[in-house]
């Protein structure tokens, strides 16, 4: 596929663009919904540019594709869908995340944990079509019980999976994370074709470097600096878990999640007009 990736310098995050060059259909992956922590307001500049994007391109956008439910940045798909009409897909392990942080922000029995905000739930293996091309989805849990990797052709959209080869790999202390189930993520990721485009979901960069979206599963396997083709699971598990436990919270992780496991909807009007987000003390 064609892919262009835009970084929201905000969160350090790349939302994608990819496409079938023959037909042009094509995906987003990972939208972003800008957001200020200290007013509470939202934008979707970083949203109108993928639209803008596909327009210049002469695209037909197909999907709406979610990593996971992010817990660094408010999604914008319902945004996206409300202007184009297309579907947003998620894995089924949304419906875990759901049932997680329901109780933590306390939202009650009417909020449903069923995934029923997202048109699809895409089971591991599963595959459908992009104009000529075929987009494969992989369980890739760890982080989250909800990550899934988006592999069409040569291209595999990770997420959280991994990061750049010289920041290692992602936390695994949220709800639902696992750092074994990372390692054996990560171990199906590089059994993809040394040539494979990995598609990160964010870059933190050195001192020097530019913020960087793709790698090769040969750059990762050679170079990742938590987890590379001589990394044992055991190694790995440990780090990552003495690693997690000196973390701090994102800084988003309160508003993003509750608005991410509803698809990138933000929470209904009170009877005032107003929406709010709610804030667990001592929670997280």
């Amino acid at each position: 596929p064609e892919v262009r990736g835009l970084f929201h310098a905000p969160t350090s995050t790349f939302s994608y663009l990819a496409w079938d060059p023959t037909t042009r259909e094509a995906v987003i992956i990972d939208p972003v919904l800008d957001y200020d922590g200290a007013s509470g307001h939202t934008d979707t500049v970083s949203a109108a540019a993928l639209l803008a994007m596909a327009k210049r391109e002469g695209l037909q956008l197909r999907w709406i594709l979610e990593t996971h439910a992010h817990a660094d940045h408010l999604s914008a798909a319902a945004f996206l869908k409300d202007r184009t009409g297309a579907p947003i897909g998620i894995g089924r392990g949304i419906t875990s995340v759901q049932a997680n942080f329901r109780d933590i922000y306390h939202l009650g029995a009417d909020f449903p944990v069923d995934g029923r905000q997202f048109d699809r739930l895409f089971d591991d293996g599963e595959r459908f079509p992009l104009g000529e091309l075929e987009v494969e989805v992989m369980a890739t849990p760890g982080h989250t019980d909800d990550s899934v990797t988006y592999r069409i052709g040569d291209a595999a959209f990770v997420g959280d999976t991994l990061f750049a080869p010289d920041y290692g790999s992602a936390r695994c202390d949220f709800p639902g994370g696992d750092a074994a189930r990372l390692f054996a993520s990560v171990q199906r990721l590089y059994a993809l074709p040394s040539e494979t485009r990995l598609f990160l979901c964010h870059d933190y960069p050195p001192a020097g470097r530019e913020p960087r979206c793709e790698w090769s599963v040969a750059e990762q396997r050679a170079g990742n600096v938590h987890i590379n083709a001589g990394t044992r699971e055991f190694e790995f598990v440990e780090m990552r878990e003495q690693r997690d436990a000196g973390l701090k919270m994102p800084a988003l992780i309160i508003p993003s999640v509750q608005v991410n496991i509803r698809a990138g909807r933000l929470p209904e009007p009170e009877d005032n007009g107003r929406r709010y987000l709610r804030i667990p003390l001592d929670t997280l």
